[in-house]
Formats: structure tokens, sequence, C-alpha cells
């Protein structure tokens, strides 16, 4: 019998020593929550169906514990917490709505007109890139001190802060960039 109970601890030991500082998205657990609040358009009917369904929300939460978030921690990858392939529509400044396509590697923009153009991660480089037409351009890349660099014009770049002083630099840079090619 105490073999048994040192077993037991051993192994709840071994179990918490992999899981710790894993916490991660609980993508599980919140996609069920948040599909429960929204499930009828009666908070009350809601209510019973969490009543008649809580034993799910422990199952959740159990393999959110031991290994989505032990996933997302040692991956930085949760693979219920991707949008991969999920279409949504976002209304542009402009007042028209965009489709924003998520890719495994960034996102495709479809406009109102049928125009298409993507925003690219590259890991490799740390960098965000455009391609519209065919055409790949670098927007951005960050830098290993925290700032990144800017691409403004061809052939100026630009290392700003990730801070409100940067993003003003930027949009003076850019607007100076318009201004003169006009």
């Amino acid at each position: 019998m105490k073999v048994r109970k040192i077993s037991v601890a051993a192994l709840l030991m071994a179990s918490v020593m992999l899981a710790s500082s894993c916490v991660g998205s609980f993508s599980l657990f919140n996609k069920f929550a948040n599909w429960n609040k929204t499930a009828t358009n009666s908070k009350f009917l809601n209510e019973i169906i969490f009543l008649i369904l809580s034993p799910v929300y422990a199952i959740c939460s159990l393999a959110d514990v031991l290994v989505l978030n032990t996933i997302e921690f040692w991956s930085g990858d949760n693979p219920l917490a991707s949008n991969v392939g999920k279409t949504q529509q976002v209304m542009g400044q402009d007042g028209r709505y965009y489709a924003v396509k998520t890719l495994i590697d960034g996102y495709e923009i479809t406009n109102p007109d049928g125009q298409m153009m993507k925003l690219i991660y590259n890991k490799t480089d740390n960098s965000w890139s455009k391609i519209e037409n065919g055409e790949v351009k670098e927007l951005f890349r960050f830098n290993e001190d925290g700032t990144i660099k800017v691409i403004v014009a061809e052939d100026k770049t630009m290392d700003v802060a990730l801070n409100n002083e940067g993003l003003y630099q930027v949009k003076m840079a850019v607007s100076g960039s318009f201004w003169a090619m006009r």
C-alpha cells in the first residue's frame, strides 16, 4: 500500500513538473464556454445547457492543462487556437468590407472589388511582406534590439521603436515620400 501511494505521488509530481509554467490560452475550454454563452438567445436556457453539460467543462479544462497548453508552451502554437483557413469580414476605414482569410504564415485580404493581396510573415528573416499582383515587397523587419526596420521608400529604410513616437516617425516619413512622389 505504501509503495502504491509513493507511485501515485511520484506520478503526480512528474505531471506537475511537466505542466509547470504552461499557462496557455485554454482555447478548448474558452471555445466551449463561448459556444455555451451564445447557444441560444435565452440566458436561462444557456444556463440550463451549462448545468447539463458542466462535466464537459471539466474535461475541456483537463485536456487544456495536460495536453493543449503543454503543446502551446513547447511549440508556441495551440492547435485549437489557430484560425488558419477561416475568413472574416472586416470593415475598413473607407466603410467597405474586406474578406480577411488567415493563412499559416499571414493573411489574404480581398477587397470588395475582388482584388487580392497577401501579408506574409517570414520566420527566417523575422519580417512581414506584401504580395500583390505577383510582386513581393518587404514592409518591415524586426531587429534584435526590439526596434523594427521599416521600408519607407524603394531605397530608404529607417529603424524605429515600437511605440507612438516610432509610429509618428513612420507616418511622417511615408507622407513625406508620398508628397515627394507627387
